[in-house]
């Protein structure tokens, strides 16, 4: 496979790894999935590979984020949150073994949470009704 396949993967299984680590505690899980992506890069090809890595976990991580903050804040338990979002990185992992599903991935966390941070109400929009004129 060329170069263009094996920068896909990357991509993708950062950015699945992105979304496992913005589940749990932050300042460690997303460092480690940061160094992680750029080992696996370098064992298996070179820079590029773990540049695209690199930029895959910070746009798994900031596609993911309003997801997981809105369900934790709806009532989901963390560790239910967590499983679910665990199995759903696995999954995204294994896709992005299929040629340019792993770009897919990469471009598509996070336009699932700019439109998830679209729709969030206001905090206080029901407020309004209850003024007087």
């Amino acid at each position: 496979m060329g170069a263009w396949y094996w920068i896909g993967v990357l991509a993708g299984v950062g950015a699945a790894l992105g979304v496992a680590s913005s589940v749990r505690v932050r300042a460690i899980s997303v460092p480690a999935a940061l160094i992680v992506v750029i080992a696996v890069a370098l064992v298996v090809k070179s820079w590029p590979e773990a540049i695209a890595g690199v930029l895959g976990v910070a746009l798994g991580f900031v596609g993911s984020a309003p997801l997981i903050t809105g369900a934790l804040r709806r009532g989901g338990t963390g560790f239910g949150v967590s499983l679910i979002i665990g199995a759903f990185a696995i999954v995204l992992a294994g896709l992005a073994f299929v040629p340019v599903l792993g770009y897919v991935e990469a471009v598509a966390l996070p336009a699932l949470g700019l439109r998830l941070r679209r729709r969030t109400p206001d905090r206080h929009a029901g407020l309004r009704t209850l003024t007087k004129d």
